[in-house]
């Protein structure tokens, strides 16, 4: 239980860290805000509805990971390298596939909402 508790803490302490400094992580965290209420009017099913809040969750935690691998690598090293570029290059890649994700899931989502899906 004590390592459960102890995850917790380091858990909030980079929640803390990042809402506090990351523009990228505060702009999704508005996001799920608004997501949270509207997805519940734009979703047709609970399954739905899990789905609009969880691709916004997803696209969070993406960035989370990509915040973690740009730490790491300021913390190599803050000189030109182009191992340490293609790091952090890959970590904005996978956060622009899950705004694509999102993006996708949200736009079929309004379609099938107002007729426009078959």
């Amino acid at each position: 239980m004590e390592r459960i508790i102890s995850a917790f803490h380091n858990s909030m302490r980079a929640f803390r860290r990042l809402a506090a400094s990351e523009k990228a992580f505060q702009q999704e965290l508005a996001l799920l805000a608004v997501s949270i209420p509207l997805g519940w009017f734009v979703a047709t099913s609970w399954a739905g509805y899990a789905l609009l809040v969880g691709s916004i969750l997803m696209l969070i935690m993406v960035e989370v990971l990509n915040s973690g691998i740009e730490a790491a690598c300021d913390a190599v090293s803050r000189e030109f390298k182009a191992e340490i570029q293609l790091a952090k290059d890959c970590g904005s890649l996978a956060v622009l596939i899950a705004i694509v994700l999102v993006a996708g899931i949200w736009v079929f989502a309004l379609a099938a909402r107002f007729g426009l899906a078959g």
